[in-house]
C-alpha cells in the first residue's frame, strides 16, 4: 500500500527502469536518476530524456532521465526531487528484502533522536566494508566505513542543513570512490545525529566495480589521497600512511609502500588546490 513516509532514490546508468523497479524488489515510492550515457542514448532521441511516473504495485517512481555522467549528480538531483518525509539512496545493483519498508520506518519511530540511520545490506564477497552488530553513535573515528546504500535519513534535516553529495568523487567523477565518507563527514560536521543500525534490509548483486581496476592502478592511490585531504585536511598525510601501512601487504604488494605513498602525497597536495 502507497505510504508518503519512505521514498528511495536510486542513481541508475542506463537501465530500463521498469525491469530495475522489479530486479530490486522495491516496495515504497521512488525516485529513480536514469543518467542515459553512450551511443545507444544520441541527444537525437529525446523522447528517452522525457522525465515521467512509472506506477508499479500500488506505488509510484518519478524516472528522471539524464544526459549526464557523475553519481553525486545522480543523487543529489535525486535528492531535491523527493517530496517524502524519509528517504534512502539506493543503487541498481542492491536486491531488497521483503518487508524492507516496514523495517527502516519502525526504526526510525524507534529512535527519533536519529537523523540519519546506516542498515545493514550485506555486500559481495570481498567488497565488505561494514556490518553493524549493534544500535551505537556514528562518530568521527568510524563514519568512514558505510556506502550510500546503508543510508537513510530524514529528508527535512537533509534539506535544511544543505548537505549534498560532492560532484568531486564516485563514478562518472573526476576522482574515484569515497563520496560516501565525505558525505557522512559532511553530516557529522552540520550537527545532524547519525547512528548505525543492526537491521537488515536488502544485499548487493553480484557483478564488476565501476570503479575499482585493482591496485596496480597509480590514480587509486592519487585520488585516495585528494579524499583524504577534504576529509582530514593537516592531518591527511599521516593518516593516509597509516592507512597504506596497515593494508601494506594487500595493496601495496605491486608498487610498493613508499611509491604508494608518494602518490597519496600527490594527491593530498592536488587537493589542496582545488
Amino acid at each position: 500500500m502507497s505510504n508518503e513516509r519512505l521514498q528511495i532514490l536510486i542513481s541508475a546508468v542506463n537501465k530500463d527502469p521498469e525491469e530495475l523497479i522489479g530486479n530490486m524488489n522495491l516496495d515504497c515510492d521512488a525516485v529513480i536518476v536514469n543518467q542515459l550515457i553512450g551511443e545507444d542514448h544520441d541527444a537525437d532521441k529525446s523522447g528517452e530524456r522525457q522525465d515521467y511516473i512509472q506506477e508499479f504495485k500500488d506505488y509510484k517512481a518519478r524516472v528522471i532521465c539524464r544526459a549526464e555522467k557523475g553519481v553525486g549528480l545522480s543523487r543529489n538531483t535525486a535528492l531535491q526531487n523527493a517530496d517524502h518525509e524519509l528517504i534512502q539512496f539506493g543503487d541498481d545493483d542492491i536486491v531488497y528484502d521483503d518487508g524492507y519498508v516496514q523495517k527502516v520506518i519502525a526504526e526510525f519511530d524507534k529512535h527519533p533522536e536519529a537523523d540519519i540511520l546506516l542498515f545493514n545490506v550485506k555486500a559481495q564477497e570481498g567488497r565488505e566494508t561494514y556490518w553493524n552488530t549493534d544500535f551505537a553513535r556514528v562518530n568521527w573515528r568510524n563514519y568512514g566505513r558505510y556506502p550510500a546504500y546503508a543510508i537513510c535519513a530524514r529528508r527535512q534535516k537533509l534539506i535544511d542543513t544543505g548537505v549534498r553529495y560532492s560532484l568531486l568523487f564516485g563514478g562518472g567523477a573526476p576522482y574515484m570512490n569515497g563520496e560516501d565518507s565525505l558525505f557522512l563527514h559532511d553530516a557529522l560536521k552540520a550537527g545532524l545525529a547519525i547512528y548505525r543500525t543492526p537491521v537488515a534490509i536488502g544485499k548487493e548483486r553480484k557483478g564488476e566495480s565501476t570503479w575499482f581496476k585493482g591496485y596496480k592502478d597509480e590514480k587509486f592511490f592519487f585520488d585516495r589521497g585528494v579524499l583524504y585531504h577534504f576529509l582530514y585536511g593537516k592531518m591527511a598525510m599521516i593518516l593516509g600512511f597509516r592507512f597504506l601501512f596497515k593494508n601494506k601487504n594487500e595493496m601495496c604488494k605491486e608498487l610498493g609502500l613508499m611509491h604508494c605513498y608518494k602518490l597519496l602525497c600527490s594527491g593530498v597536495r592536488h587537493g589542496r588546490k582545488l
